[in-house]
C-alpha cells in the first residue's frame, strides 16, 4: 500500500473564505476531486464553486461531508500565479543566502550555518522547476561536500517534483512544519503612531543588544548562526528596533530589500519583543513602521513567513494587512 504524506492544509475555514477542497470519493474514478470556491456553510462544509475569472459563482453550493474531506486549504482572495510564488521565493532566497551558493539546473543550493532551513536548503527557483526532474545527484553531492543533510525546500505548485521525490520514499524523509508565506502591497500605508516614550530606528548592522534578543523558533542561536543574519546579501538589509527614552532596545526585526521579476520586495523576520514589554502592541507598531521604511527604500510589496500553527503570529500579521500568498515546507533526508 502506498503511504501518503501530509499535504498543505489550512484549518477552520470561515464563511466567505476562498478555499480549495480535495475530497475522496471512494466509488468514483478517479477517487480524488477538487472544488475551488467560497465557503457558504459550515458543519457540514458547503462551498460555492468559483466561476471563470475567480469571482464567486451564483450556482448552488456543494455540500462536502466530513468523511470525504482530505485537504482544505484557504486561498488568497486574489489569484496567485506560479510566477508570483517564484518571485517571492527568489526575493526570499536573496535575503537569506548561504555561505556557499551553487546552482543545479533551476535549483539554488545553499549551505550556511547548518541550522536555519532558509540558508541550508535547495530551492526550486528556476522557471521550469515545477515541471523538470529534481537534480538529486547534484544536490546530494553538494550537501555531502559541505557535511550537511540534504534538505529540499518545497513551495506549493512550483515544488511538485520535489514533493514526488519525497513521496516516493516517505520513510527516508522528515517533513518540517508547514510555513505560511503572507504578503501585502505597500502603497497607501496609513500613518503610524508609536507608543508613548518609544523611538524607532533602523541600523545597517545589528549590535550585541539586537543579537541578544533574537531567537529562532523560541531558541537562542549560536554565534555562527547569528553571524549569518548580517552576512552580505543580494540587496539591502536593515535592523529595526524600538527603543525607550533611555536607549533600551525593547523590540527588534530584521528587514531586507531584494528584487525579483522586476519587482522590489520588503521582507521582514526575526520579530522579537522583550518579555517585560509584551502585550502592549509593540510588535504591531514595529511591523507597521518597518513597512514604511521598506516603502521609503523603494519596495512595492512586503512578505513574511510564519509557521501555520502560530495563531498569534498569523493574527498579528493579518492586523498589519498581510494575507496568505502560498505555503511551503522543508523535507530533510534522514537516511
Amino acid at each position: 500500500m502506498t503511504s501518503r504524506l501530509p499535504r498543505f492544509r489550512s484549518h477552520d475555514p470561515k464563511i466567505g473564505d476562498r478555499v480549495v477542497v480535495r475530497r475522496r470519493i471512494n466509488d468514483a474514478d478517479p477517487h480524488w476531486t477538487d472544488v475551488i470556491g467560497h465557503v457558504i456553510g459550515l458543519n457540514p462544509l458547503v462551498v460555492r464553486p468559483q466561476s471563470v475569472g475567480g469571482m464567486p459563482s451564483t450556482s448552488d453550493g456543494i455540500e462536502i461531508p466530513d468523511h470525504q474531506l482530505e485537504v482544505v486549504k484557504i486561498l488568497s482572495p486574489r489569484t496567485i500565479r506560479n510566477s508570483d510564488i517564484r518571485a517571492v521565493e527568489v526575493a526570499t532566497a536573496k535575503a537569506f543566502p548561504g555561505l556557499a551558493n551553487e546552482w543545479a539546473g533551476g535549483w539554488l543550493m545553499r549551505a550556511g550555518d547548518g541550522i536555519t532551513e532558509r540558508s541550508n536548503s535547495a530551492s526550486p527557483l528556476g522557471p521550469t522547476t515545477g515541471f523538470d526532474p529534481v537534480p538529486m545527484d547534484e544536490i546530494e553531492e553538494f550537501y555531502a561536500a559541505h557535511r550537511l543533510p540534504v534538505r529540499l525546500h518545497i513551495p506549493e505548485r512550483i515544488g511538485k517534483p520535489a514533493h514526488r521525490v519525497v513521496s516516493a520514499e516517505p520513510d527516508a524523509w522528515t517533513l518540517g512544519p508547514e510555513i505560511l508565506v503572507m504578503t501585502r502591497e505597500l502603497e497607501g500605508l496609513a500613518p503610524v503612531a508609536l507608543p508613548e516614550g518609544l523611538q524607532f530606528r533602523v541600523d545597517e548592522q545589528p549590535d550585541d543588544e539586537w543579537l541578544g534578543m533574537y531567537h529562532f523558533r523560541g531558541r537562542a542561536l549560536p554565534p555562527e548562526a547569528l553571524e549569518l543574519l548580517r552576512t552580505r546579501i543580494d540587496g539591502q538589509m536593515g535592523f529595526g528596533r524600538l527603543l525607550t527614552s533611555l536607549g533600551q532596545t525593547v523590540a527588534i526585526t530584521r528587514a531586507t530589500i531584494t528584487s525579483a521579476e522586476s519587482r522590489t520586495f520588503l521582507g521582514y523576520s526575526a520579530v522579537e519583543v522583550a518579555p517585560a514589554y509584551r502585550r502592549r502592541g509593540l510588535g504591531t507598531a514595529l511591523g507597521a513602521r518597518i513597512q514604511h521604511w521598506g516603502a521609503d527604500m523603494g519596495a512595492g510589496e512586503a512578505y513574511l513567513q510564519v509557521i501555520s500553527r502560530n495563531e498569534a503570529g498569523v493574527g498579528l500579521y493579518s492586523k498589519l494587512g498581510f494575507t496568505e500568498h502560498h505555503r511551503h515546507r522543508y523535507a530533510e533526508r534522514t537516511r
